[in-house]
C-alpha cells in the first residue's frame, strides 16, 4: 500500500452493529490497544486521536462498507490511511495463527497483525465518490426488488397451477406485462373470467397490450375451456391473486423508477460513453461496473478477470488430473455482469464469431459465454485504463478470427 513505510500503528477492526473491536499494533508489534469500540463518531475520534501519539495509523477492516462505512468515513475525513483485508484473505491468514476460536478480539488481532506483516494482502480504499456511493446504494436496492419480484411471481404461479394448471401456462410465463397482471386483478379467478367474457377481458387486454392483447384473450379462453372443474381452495386463491398481482405491479413499478435514477448518475459520470459503447453493456452493467471497478486497482486485464471469478482455474497433478476450471472465487456481482453483458453481446458480429468458434470446439453454451466474458475483460480493461471507446473490428477482421 501507498505510503506504507510511514505508518507506525496498524490498527485492526473487526466491525459490528452496535461497535467494532479495535486492536492498535505498533510496527514491533506491541499491543496498544484491544478494546471494543462503539460505532459513533465521536468514540471512534477519541481512539484515533489517542492513537496519534504514537505515529501515523493505518486503519484496516474486513468490511469496507454497510456496517464498516462510519470508521471508514471518520478515519478518511482525520488524514488516517485506511485500507481493506477482503474476507478470503482474512480466512486464509486465520488459518496461520493457533486457536480455533472465534471471537471480534481474535478477528480484530489477525487484521492488525496481516496489516503489520502482509501488508501486499491489503487493498487500498479511497475517499468514496459520491456518485459511486449513489449508485451502490441505489444498485442495492434494485437487487432486493429483483429479489422480491421473482417471489411473488413464484407464489402467483404456484397459486394458478393449483387452481387451474392449463390457465398459470398461458399468464405465467407473462407476468412481467403490466396488461397480465392488470387482468389478474380485475378478474383473479377462473369463474370470474367466464363471467366477464372473452370480448370484456380483451378490451381489457388491449388498453396495455395494443398488438397482443386480442390473441392473449384468446388463449385465455381457450384453456379455460380445457378444465370444468373448480378446483378446492380456488375462492381463497382469489383473495390472495388480486392483492400478489397489485404488489407484483408495484414492484415492478419501484424497479422502473430506481432504474431512472440509476441512468442519471450513469449517465453523469465520465466513465458512461466508455463503458456503453461495448456491445452488451446497458445503464444497469454499466452501474455495476462503475460500482465494483472504479476505485480499484487492477494492473492487468488478468487481474480484472481474476477479481471477477472469470481466470479459469488449472488443476493438475501427475496424469491422472488434468484441466481448467471456472472458478468458484471472485466478485460475484461482477461476474453476474459480465456474464450477462457477454450474453446480449451476441447480437455484436464479432461477439457472435467468438461464441461460435467455442462452440465450434465443443464448449457448451455456459462455457462458451464464460470465454467470451473473460476475453471483454481485457477489452473493459484497456478501455478503462485509457479511457478510449469500444472499437468493433472491421468484417475481414472478424471473419479471420473466426
Amino acid at each position: 500500500m501507498e505510503h506504507y513505510d510511514d505508518v507506525a500503528v496498524f490498527i485492526g477492526l473487526d466491525v459490528g452493529k452496535s461497535e467494532h473491536h479495535a486492536v492498535a499494533l505498533t510496527r514491533d508489534g506491541k499491543k496498544l490497544y484491544d478494546k471494543p469500540l462503539p460505532n459513533t463518531e465521536a468514540k471512534i475520534i477519541s481512539v484515533l486521536d489517542q492513537l496519534a501519539e504514537h505515529g501515523p495509523a493505518l486503519l484496516v477492516v474486513d468490511q469496507p462498507a454497510t456496517i464498516g462505512a462510519l470508521p471508514v468515513a471518520v478515519a478518511q475525513a482525520h488524514g488516517v490511511l485506511v485500507g481493506y483485508l477482503p474476507g478470503l484473505t482474512m480466512r486464509r491468514v486465520a488459518d496461520l495463527h493457533p486457536g480455533e476460536a472465534k471471537t471480534d478480539a481474535r478477528d480484530a488481532f489477525i487484521i492488525a497483525e496481516t496489516a503489520r506483516t502482509m501488508p501486499s494482502t491489503l487493498r487500498s480504499i479511497k475517499v468514496a465518490d459520491e456518485q459511486i456511493a449513489e449508485l451502490s446504494m441505489l444498485c442495492g436496492f434494485d437487487d432486493d426488488l429483483a429479489a422480491q419480484i421473482t417471489q411473488v411471481s413464484n407464489r402467483v404461479r404456484g397459486l394458478l397451477t393449483q387452481i387451474h394448471p392449463t390457465l398459470e401456462r398461458v399468464l405465467g410465463p407473462r407476468l412481467d406485462h403490466p396488461a397480465i397482471l392488470d387482468v389478474l386483478q380485475r378478474y383473479p379467478s377462473p369463474g370470474e373470467l367466464r363471467r366477464a367474457g372473452q370480448k370484456r377481458v380483451a378490451a381489457r387486454l388491449l388498453k396495455r397490450a395494443p398488438r397482443k392483447g386480442g390473441a392473449w384473450a384468446q388463449e385465455i379462453f381457450d384453456a379455460l375451456d380445457q378444465q370444468t372443474v373448480t378446483v378446492t381452495g380456488t375462492n381463497a386463491a382469489s383473495i390472495v391473486l388480486p392483492r400478489l398481482a397489485k404488489q407484483l405491479s408495484e414492484l415492478r413499478q419501484q424497479r422502473t423508477d430506481i432504474a431512472s435514477e440509476v441512468e442519471k448518475i450513469v449517465e453523469a459520470h465520465p466513465l458512461h460513453p466508455v463503458l456503453t459503447s461495448m456491445p452488451g453493456v446497458g445503464v444497469r452493467t454499466a452501474a455495476r461496473l462503475l460500482t465494483e471497478i472504479v476505485g480499484k486497482h487492477f494492473p492487468t486485464a488478468g487481474h480484472l478477470a481474476s477479481y471477477a471469478g472469470l481466470a479459469p482455474v488449472t488443476r493438475r497433478s501427475g496424469t491422472s488430473i488434468r484441466g481448467e476450471h471456472p472458478s468458484k472465487r471472485g466478485n460475484k456481482v461482477l461476474k453476474r455482469a459480465m456474464f450477462l453483458s457477454a450474453f446480449a453481446a451476441l447480437r455484436d458480429p464479432e461477439s457472435r464469431a467468438y461464441y461460435d468458434r467455442k462452440i465450434a470446439q465443443g464448449k457448451r453454451h455456459n462455457q462458451a459465454l464464460i470465454a467470451l466474458a473473460r476475453r471483454r475483460c481485457d477489452v473493459l480493461h484497456a478501455m478503462i485504463r485509457t479511457g478510449s471507446l469500444y472499437q468493433p473490428r472491421t468484417q475481414s477482421e472478424t471473419a479471420l478470427a473466426a
